[in-house]
């Protein structure tokens, strides 16, 4: 005798594990001491613990409403002239390759979504290489793409470096047709990044053993330079044949909120390139239709502009600056921490357990990841000694 399928419904959904960090934003949120320093949040901010629109954004704003005549949409690609400017600062000297085509993205976010499910229409099969700790949307977003992870230690917690040999070993492991998902500058959480000679190792690695190389690039100028954080990005491009980059301006450009991101993809032939696009846009078509509009109208007014590039610039490199004297400042503060001055971007890893992290919420009303991921940039000017003290205090404990 046939019985009827139970009916499943939304009562039915299995529970959902909360991310820690949307969690430690209710918990700031919910203090109410005046005194409270807020290190979890990934955002840069600036002496007095704003998060600036920066002066060139503010201009091409304004231009843009004085301007504008239409809100209409512009297509699946975006705004293709914000991808074609972008191309000479993420790319380099391989801004001019035809095999390396762009679109534009609901920030970097959706640049690896869109990255991640190409990698997985090209192979099914494929692993991606992964190192631990990382950004904690990556694995979330790789198993949504039904792409199997293979992790390896990214970092040498005892010694505060890159487990270069872990990670060459797990590349070296990797079958023809993996992914390898590389940090480009910056590494988040960690601020742990590669050498240069690294870098060179790891394009060698990856060439040889046939990987597709996925590189997230969200933070660049924070690191190096603009030039400079793209070191492995252009090795990378020498070297491989088909290489994917997933790039955010939602840090260097300070539009969070607008969602401001591109996706290059580099293949073997033009023609390759032109019809991987092709599957980019049904991807996208399927998740989101068209990309936002008004962000990427304003990198790509103040990209187009040379005084407004120039002026871009010019307070991005005062970001760096301010990353780079709040890392020799805290690395001062005792020997412990001397390894973050040697270490990229807004964030680090503190030598904290868990249980002194929660003393520092408790006692002194600063809040960071579990972990001890901190953004150090988090930090506003006026209370950056006593962030030191307070850790250092609790290290002691």
């Amino acid at each position: 005798m046939l019985t009827s399928p139970t009916r499943r419904g939304l009562a039915d959904l299995p529970p959902i594990v909360s991310d820690s960090l949307l969690a430690l934003i209710a918990m700031v949120n919910a203090d109410t001491r005046s005194e409270k320093i807020d290190v979890g949040v990934g955002v840069y901010r600036d002496g007095e613990g704003r998060t600036p629109v920066m002066r060139a954004v503010r201009e091409a704003e304004q231009r843009l409403h004085d301007t504008q005549q239409s809100k209409s949409y512009l297509g699946g690609a975006g705004d293709k002239a914000f991808a074609q400017l972008l191309r000479p600062i993420v790319l380099g000297r391989h801004a001019g390759d035809e095999r390396i085509v762009g679109l534009q993205t609901p920030g970097g976010c959706g640049a690896l979504f869109l990255a991640l499910k190409l990698a997985a229409v090209v192979n099914p099969d494929a692993r991606v290489i992964m190192g631990t700790p990382t950004w904690p949307n990556h694995p979330p977003m790789t198993r949504g793409a039904r792409l199997e992870i293979s992790e390896y230690r990214h970092y040498d917690a005892d010694n505060r470096k890159v487990d270069f040999a872990a990670m060459a070993e797990a590349l070296d492991a990797g079958r023809p047709g993996d992914v390898a998902l590389l940090h480009a500058c910056c590494h988040n959480p960690t601020g742990a990044d590669l050498s240069e000679d690294e870098w060179r190792d790891v394009a060698a690695i990856v060439a040889r053993r046939g990987l597709l190389p996925l590189v997230d690039f969200a933070y660049q100028g924070f690191g190096r330079g603009l030039e400079a954080d793209r070191f492995g990005v252009e090795l990378l491009l020498d070297a491989c044949d088909e290489v994917l980059i997933t790039q955010s301006c939602d840090k260097n450009f300070a539009v969070y909120r607008d969602r401001v991101g591109c996706l290059f993809v580099k293949a073997a032939s033009a023609d390759n390139a032109s019809f991987a696009l092709t599957h980019l846009l049904q991807i996208s078509r399927e998740a989101w239709s068209m990309p936002p509009d008004h962000g990427a109208a304003c990198v790509r007014t103040v990209l187009e502009n040379a005084d407004l590039a120039a002026d871009w610039r010019a307070e991005l490199d005062s970001m760096h600056a301010r990353i780079r004297t709040v890392r020799q400042t805290i690395a001062a503060a005792d020997p412990r921490l001397s390894f973050i001055a040697d270490q990229q971007g807004m964030f680090s890893m503190l030598p904290l357990s868990l249980d002194q992290v929660k003393q520092l919420r408790s006692k002194h009303a600063i809040y960071m990841a579990d972990s001890g991921r901190a953004n150090l940039v988090g930090i506003a000017d006026r209370d950056l000694d006593r962030f030191c003290s307070a850790v250092v205090e609790t290290m002691n404990g």
